[in-house]
């Protein structure tokens, strides 16, 4: 049976940064694709913090990124959450799975992993060897080996990457961002996720925690990758250089274009994105005229 989509609720969208450093232009584009999609459906666009990961965490990243947004005219509604501020949430979701018996302790190491295959085969299912420290995967029973997403179409994924039993909590402690993305999006009503095609893989494993925790599942919009001039990703990791405060309409306008969104023009930032967002609308949405309200 099909989960429900979120068809009939009020549309929310998110930008969920990690504070590793400030945004780049691949930052941007994200950013930007969610906000046009929360305005085009005049609905309600977040943003959260993902530090869940803190050792990844630059101490003041969270405000430089703030700020950028709010230089960029990308203005958020209500208040900014914080995943370092979750983690009893996480606990309370992680013990929900334990007591349905939808987990299970593994203290394989990358190294042990890679020996055995190129995907981690469920190697501690009929219970753990050796000591710990353990992490904690989730018995994925039921893998979720296709979805749609709008801007994708009909996703397929490899079903021994669907099916892997994908960590809940690392040996070390921290809660995975697979389990926080969703609890997170659960909780603040999110409806409509608008990100970047890397996290393909990952929407399988969320979709099938989506569905143990919620009567229904969001939309999903998995945008192009920006890369930079050697076909990698831009990235934080891969030192793409910050954003340029003096330059925010130029930047705007080449996050538009790299969208496909080529009839904004190069204006001042409120009306570019202000024409931007009509812009998406009919890209998206070419049946409705400008005074049609969505109906979802």
């Amino acid at each position: 049976m099909a989960t429900p989509s979120m068809a009939n609720q009020p549309y929310c969208g998110r930008f969920a940064p990690t504070p590793s450093g400030p945004l780049h232009f691949g930052s941007l584009v994200a950013a930007l694709a969610s906000y046009l999609d929360a305005k085009a459906h005049a609905g309600r666009w977040l943003v959260r913090i993902e530090d869940i990961d803190e050792p990844r965490a630059v101490a003041g990243a969270d405000q430089v990124i703030l700020q950028q947004l709010e230089r960029f005219g990308l203005h958020w509604d209500g208040d900014v959450i914080y995943q370092s501020q979750r983690k009893e949430r996480y606990r309370q979701a992680l013990a929900e799975l334990q007591q349905q018996q939808l987990t299970y302790p593994c203290n394989c190491t990358r190294k042990q992993i890679k020996a055995r295959g190129e995907y981690y085969t469920g190697h501690c299912r009929a219970g753990v060897e050796g000591p710990g420290p353990y992490a904690i995967r989730y018995l994925n029973q039921t893998p979720v080996m296709a979805f749609t997403d709008g801007i994708q179409g009909e996703v397929n994924i490899a079903p021994a990457v669907a099916g892997e039993d994908f960590v809940l909590l690392r040996r070390d402690g921290w809660f995975t961002y697979q389990l926080a993305v969703v609890i997170d999006d659960i909780d603040q009503g999110v409806t409509d996720i608008v990100r970047g095609a890397d996290l393909l893989t990952a929407t399988s494993w969320q979709i099938n925690l989506w569905r143990h925790f919620s009567q229904r599942q969001p939309h999903f919009k998995h945008i192009p990758l920006a890369l930079d001039e050697q076909g990698q990703k831009l990235s934080k990791q891969n030192h793409a250089p910050a954003l340029n405060p003096q330059q925010v309409s130029e930047q705007l306008w080449q996050a538009c274009q790299f969208l496909q969104l080529t009839e904004v023009p190069l204006t001042n930032p409120a009306d570019l994105l202000s024409l931007a967002s009509q812009a998406w609308r009919a890209k998206f949405f070419p049946e409705t005229s400008a005074q049609d309200t969505i109906t979802r």
